[in-house]
């Protein structure tokens, strides 16, 4: 069954890693090293089966892939998930993943994610260099993710409305998570309406009456009529109940694997709904932690992330000069640096 899955998705190798003694289980999953090693995250949850962690790990190191093809990065695609519970974590359970990572000898580059924080890169670090996102490096990349994502959006407008104008546009962000609240300041300092939501309740009331915003519930977010939907929350969101609900004319925020399935991405082009892919649009994260491993400052990693709105816009005009969807035509931009990288 695992052989076959790699096979379905062109994967290089997938490592299973257990520790009877600290109660390890890992998987980790390197995608293509076409442009140079595999770098992606470390995920942590108490996943119900191990086929459900499979399926997660290779759908998301495959993600990686064209990610970081994506946003002209030398580096191919990976990731790890760690099945445990997060108030399971310890600080042996990390060190024993740490050593795991370094068996591998620098074809996977491991980093920050669900349930996995600097903290924990720290320790992972005692046991290996192949790791970034750690307190001497360039810390937190939520911030770098909403730039990027604020870039993104920014070309998203300027598409559809020819301008880059966001002070008379209204935007509905789901999730207000680090990298939702960071969009909502940039908006807001550009001048955008927003309303926000998020499935805790007291959080994002909260957080509302500090910024003055309006709230929509999480159940009718979808049919809250808007310019810009920008989910920033859990992936799968818009399928085939949610997207015919949509008032708005772009999608564009910070969630991985936003669509349910592929097929969505021809869903919104028949309803004129402009949608920028979200591996490339929440590209900054996987930016800041590979400027950090090249040894660049947070300053270069903003530049960078602030170069996504143009790469969007160039798919944008292939998706429209070709009539194929906007994920197609970035499947086509990262495909075309991987082949030259072959």
């Amino acid at each position: 069954m695992v052989i076959s899955e790699m096979g379905d998705h062109g994967h290089e190798q997938v490592t299973y890693v257990t520790d009877d003694e600290t109660g390890l289980k890992a998987i980790i999953a390197i995608h293509d090293t076409t442009l140079g090693p595999s770098l992606g995250g470390t995920r942590l949850r108490p996943y119900e089966t191990e086929a459900d962690a499979l399926t997660d790990v290779l759908r998301l190191s495959e993600a990686m892939t064209y990610k970081a093809a994506a946003a002209d990065l030398d580096l191919g695609g990976g990731k790890a998930v760690i099945i445990a519970d997060p108030d399971d974590k310890s600080a042996d359970l990390m060190r024993s993943y740490g050593q795991a990572v370094d068996w591998l000898g620098g074809r996977y580059i491991t980093s920050v994610d669900m349930n996995t924080g600097v903290a924990d890169m720290e320790i992972i670090a005692e046991l290996t260099e192949h790791v970034v996102g750690r307190e001497d490096g360039l810390g937190d990349p939520s911030p770098v993710t909403a730039e990027g994502v604020f870039s993104g959006i920014e070309a998203c407008v300027e598409h559809r409305y020819d301008t880059g104008d966001l002070s008379d546009r209204h935007v509905v962000i789901q999730g207000i998570g680090k990298v939702g609240r960071g969009l909502v300041e940039r908006l807001l300092d550009a001048g955008a309406t927003v309303t926000v939501s998020d499935i805790n309740d007291e959080k994002v009331n909260q957080y509302a009456d500090e910024h003055g915003l309006e709230v929509v519930a999480p159940e009718v977010v979808y049919d809250e009529p808007c310019d810009i939907f920008a989910p920033c929350a859990i992936g799968g969101v818009l399928n085939d109940e949610t997207i015919p609900r949509l008032e708005c004319d772009i999608v564009a925020g910070g969630a991985n694997n936003v669509l349910e399935t592929r097929s969505h991405a021809a869903t919104l082009k028949n309803r004129d709904i402009l949608y920028a892919p979200d591996y490339v649009i929440n590209a900054g994260g996987l930016i800041t932690v590979a400027t950090e491993a090249e040894g660049g400052s947070m300053g270069d990693a903003i530049r960078d992330a602030n170069k996504i709105g143009d790469r969007l816009l160039q798919m944008f005009e292939t998706a429209e000069d070709e009539d194929i969807t906007v994920l197609e035509a970035a499947e086509r931009y990262a495909e075309k640096r991987i082949q030259a990288g072959a």
